[in-house]
């Protein structure tokens, strides 16, 4: 295992997730405030029903190409194989999808008002399919990624600034979101040329796909229902406003999630390439590695929202927003054991071909949450739909857990977590100082943030953690070597 590009990619990860955490961080307060929280209803509605059509046309055939392509990348010939059949599939499932949408559109009497929203929104999926990024991510080229995406936002950052600042400008912002995603994928189909060569085929081992396909595509079926059935839930019963409110704290919640979740995506390709060659050796460390990530990052988040969650849910989208306080604290608990589950799924059963029991454990929670939902949310509303969460992702991440076999061993968990939890307790120390003498909402989150990273770093680097220093040693060694 080459430590060295382990951790560049980690690096290179971290910052692109974090482009697309500043990205909304930015975006959010502005376009809450312009377009009002009916727009913003309307905006994440139209989201919540693309993400079901997407599942159609993605099919689950992402992850299941950065499995397969990983395996051959070392031939140039099969890999242009491999990537053209999926990419085909892809393009036959997409048009699928198309014809479903339209379908919606045209016969449901509840989307005749979201007709040409959903229509805009829904030319992502096409730009997505084309841009087959999943041949970057198993080629392990984050660092291109991570620039793209920076670059991409950047301009949709000042597109947004340019041409929105009216309510009824929604869909011109729901076309710059288009373009943020849609741009990168475009240059995606020039870049990936340096990899292999990728065209349409009529030559498709149906056999081979399908069926690893469609379990790709049922357990990310089962996953979206509970991501997203509590927003639909909540505006069919509640209406738009509801959903705006809601909407803050879900993307607050898939933001952080995001986040800790990227690691997955350093880690998959060599983990695939490990299972293939059964040598658990390699496949025990990249597995602690990934887990080391997660405690070190996961644990300070779930901290940090906690203790500032009335200023983010201010700062990000304002006063008229902060019935999404409760819902968000809720779901801070949501992603403990969404950070759990992902663990067991993204970074064990995927590489290793199993996703069958991410299957079983994805349906389990789903109709757990689609049943509470349509029960609970009629009368206790979005704190219910964050509560749904919370139990769904407990559900399954307790099924995935009796799963793992044997043979993944992860030495020193106790040390593992015991220098995070330390640096957490400084966190908490921060917060409550800065809550008690610091005034302000903006100044208050910016210092308690600011000071709890120096803090949660400080007390890590003073107990050695292991983790911090393997991540700054490739930034130190450069930075003597130039000297």
């Amino acid at each position: 295992m080459n430590k060295e590009q382990i951790g560049k990619n980690t690096i290179y990860s971290v910052i692109k997730q974090i482009s697309t955490i500043i990205f909304p961080l930015i975006t959010f307060p502005y376009i809450s405030r312009v377009l009002l929280v009916d727009n913003v209803g309307k905006i994440n509605f139209g989201e919540s029903v693309i993400s079901y059509v997407s599942l159609i046309a993605s099919l689950g055939i992402s992850t299941y190409a950065v499995r397969e392509c990983s395996k051959v990348k070392e031939s140039k010939k099969e890999l242009s194989d491999i990537a053209s059949q999926i990419l085909s599939i892809n393009l036959i499932t997409t048009i699928i999808a198309y014809i479903v949408l339209g379908i919606l559109l045209l016969f449901v009497d509840k989307f005749e008002d979201y007709r040409l929203l959903i229509g805009i929104q829904s030319i992502t999926i096409i730009f997505t399919t084309l841009g087959a990024d999943w041949l970057n991510t198993a080629m392990e080229d984050l660092k291109f990624i991570a620039v793209r995406t920076v670059i991409f936002q950047v301009v949709a950052l000042s597109l947004m600034f340019i041409f929105v600042h009216k309510p009824e400008h929604y869909y011109i912002y729901a076309l710059i979101t288009v373009i943020s995603g849609g741009g990168a994928n475009i240059v995606n189909m020039v870049y990936r040329r340096r990899y292999c060569d990728v065209s349409i085929t009529t030559k498709i081992e149906y056999k081979k796909h399908i069926v690893p396909i469609l379990l790709m595509f049922s357990m990310i079926l089962s996953q979206t229902i509970y991501c997203n059935s509590d927003i639909t839930i909540v505006g069919l019963i509640h209406g738009d406003h509801e959903v705006g409110i809601y909407s803050v704290a879900v993307k607050i919640y898939n933001i952080v999630n995001a986040l800790v979740a990227s690691i997955s995506f350093v880690v998959m390709p060599k983990l695939s390439y490990w299972f293939e060659k059964n040598n658990y050796d390699e496949i025990n460390k990249l597995v602690k590695y990934a887990l080391n990530f997660m405690v070190f990052l996961g644990l300070p988040c779930l901290i940090g929202i906690n203790i500032i969650t009335s200023e983010l849910v201010q700062i990000i989208a304002g006063e008229q927003y902060l019935d999404a306080v409760i819902p968000l604290r809720i779901l801070s608990i949501a992603l403990l054991f969404s950070f759990l589950g992902g663990f067991c799924g993204n970074i064990i059963f995927l590489p290793s071909g199993r996703e069958a029991i991410c299957l079983r454990a994805g349906v389990t929670s789903a109709i757990v949450n689609l049943v509470l939902n349509i029960i609970l949310i009629p009368k206790y509303g979005i704190n219910a739909a964050a509560a749904t969460t919370a139990f769904s992702e407990l559900i399954s991440f307790l099924i995935c857990k009796k799963y793992i076999e044997r043979e993944i061993i992860i030495k020193g968990i106790f040390k593992m977590i015991k220098n995070p939890v330390f640096g957490c307790c400084g966190i908490i120390a921060v917060g409550l100082l800065g809550n008690t003498f610091i005034s302000g909402i903006i100044t208050r989150a910016i210092v308690i943030i600011f000071l709890s990273i120096v803090v949660y770093i400080g007390i890590l680097f003073v107990l050695k953690d292991e983790f911090l220093l393997s991540m700054l040693n490739p930034v130190i060694s450069k930075f003597t070597t130039k000297r």
